[in-house]
């Protein structure tokens, strides 16, 4: 008689193997199917983790080329385009095999092979063989791809996308970045500083433009001081490919301009992987390609969940991030181990961009505060006035926190500047234990640190800041 498992999920991304981890750990048996060679998903192996091995060498270029300002004579460096990309491998290839190490420590076993619903409780693996899993429950985590543009389709030479840059034998001299959200940025950023021409292109009015408007301004401000340019308002026309690389053509208002590049990347948001699945013969609803949940995860279909990035709560756009589909993944296999979860609360999901300098944010931005019916109040530090920022050499943008006047609690905070995405957990920490701007202002921060920002713009919003 074939073993019956309590959950199988399919996918091994940071919500599937999290969400197998967490059932495991209930004492669920649990299996975890995965298509690729290697688990991890596309946030282990093209995604999150090899993007940000990128980012530590460009930090690096950075640092030395400030050197002298320490102290430091280096006489001579340059990057080693090739050793940078092996270096990122490396990175990916240790991280994919901890995620091997978690399932047998978690005694989750593994199919190789594309998993689809074959009928109410099972899930067929088409792998080196053909086998049919019988289960109670059934997790889908298959996650998302790049998304493409018609006209605009990557040929992986000339037309690249986020993860067929990831690919690169050789370093381009010129790059055009369609998209500025946060992989349009992290990769412009990236090949700046790694000496290849960057030129951004973002269709709304500002970078990045699903973050507090400050903040947008501010990394504009810091882009432009890095000569990394941009056009923002601005639409793609026409995308050409010749020997010597791509013809762009822009319309910015009632102006058309030609823009010639080496390479175009292509980072205009992910497309959901929902297709042959098996979904047709079951209750499970599809609306674009994204799977249709509840705030529990569940599906149309009885003991069908779906998490991550291929799921829509029907409620406008779903954040395609990493630790959304893992904190997912264990409010399901809670909820499916009967220890009722709290469902998630998306106005606290953070965000994080890895470019130079980083950005970070938590919970409402100024203007969708207001737009809430909240009497806003704000505070702002600049890290210019920070001793700590001072003394590591990178002294722009600032901290904000957007806070409710009635009651004083802090509704968002957000960041441009040094370790902003490490400084974002205090917020994180703040806003789920519903903290008001006066217990930020009464928690003693050591001196001299950077999330000292965060203290001085709680005095900010209090109407007295002590260092500025």
């Amino acid at each position: 008689m074939a073993e019956t498992f309590d959950v199988v999920v399919i996918g091994s991304g940071p919500g599937g193997y999290v969400a197998a981890i967490k059932a495991a750990q209930l004492g669920l048996k649990t299996a975890i199917v995965e298509k690729d060679k290697r688990l991890g998903g596309t946030c282990t192996l093209v995604g999150c983790i090899p993007t940000k091995a990128l980012l530590a060498t460009a930090e690096l270029m950075e640092k030395l080329k400030d050197a002298k300002e320490f102290g430091v004579d280096v006489k001579d460096f340059g990057l080693n385009f090739l050793q940078a990309y092996k270096r990122k491998e490396d990175v990916v290839a240790k991280n994919s095999a901890g995620i091997d190490f978690l399932m047998k420590k978690n005694k989750i076993t593994v199919f190789k092979g594309h998993g689809r619903l074959a009928g109410k409780g099972k899930v067929e693996v088409s792998g080196d063989k053909k086998e049919v899993l019988d289960t109670k429950n059934i997790i889908i985590a298959t996650g998302s791809v790049p998304r493409t543009l018609p006209g605009i389709e990557p040929d992986h030479k000339r037309i690249l996308n986020s993860d067929s840059v990831l690919r690169l034998e050789t370093q381009p001299k010129s790059m055009i970045v369609l998209g500025a959200g946060a992989v349009g940025m992290e990769f412009a950023s990236v090949f700046d500083s790694f000496g290849t021409k960057a030129t951004v292109v973002e269709m709304f009015p500002h970078l990045l433009p699903i973050e507090d408007e400050d903040c947008s301004v501010e990394i504009e401000k810091a882009y432009r001081k890095r000569k990394i340019d941009f056009l923002t308002d601005a639409k793609v026309e026409k995308v050409e490919k010749n020997d010597k690389g791509v013809k762009v053509t822009i319309k910015k208002g009632t102006e058309t301009q030609v823009l010639e590049a080496e390479t175009l990347l292509s980072a205009v948001g992910r497309s959901p992987v929902s297709n042959d699945l098996g979904l047709e013969k079951t209750g499970v609803k599809v609306d674009r390609g994204f799977i249709v949940v509840d705030n529990m995860f569940r599906t149309g279909e009885p003991n069908v969940f779906a998490i991550g990035d291929v799921i829509t709560l029907g409620n406008g756009p779903h954040p395609a991030l990493a630790h959304v589909a893992s904190y997912e993944g264990v409010v399901t296999a809670e909820f499916i181990a009967g220890k009722n979860p709290q469902p998630v609360n998306y106005d606290r999901i953070p965000s994080a961009t890895y470019c130079y300098p980083e950005v970070a944010s938590v919970g409402l931005t100024e203007k969708k505060a207001k737009e809430r019916g909240y009497d806003v109040k704000t505070g702002k530090f600049p890290f210019s006035a920070s001793g700590k920022a001072r003394i590591v050499g990178e002294s722009w943008g600032f901290v904000k926190i957007v806070a409710d006047k009635k009651y004083d609690e802090v509704l968002g905070v957000h960041l441009v500047g040094p370790h902003a995405t490490e400084l974002l957990a205090e917020a994180c920490l703040g806003l789920r234990l519903e903290t008001t701007v006066e217990e930020i202002e009464k928690t003693m921060h050591a001196h001299p640190t950077l999330s000292e920002a965060v203290l001085e713009a709680a005095h900010a919003a209090m109407g007295h800041t002590l260092h500025m």
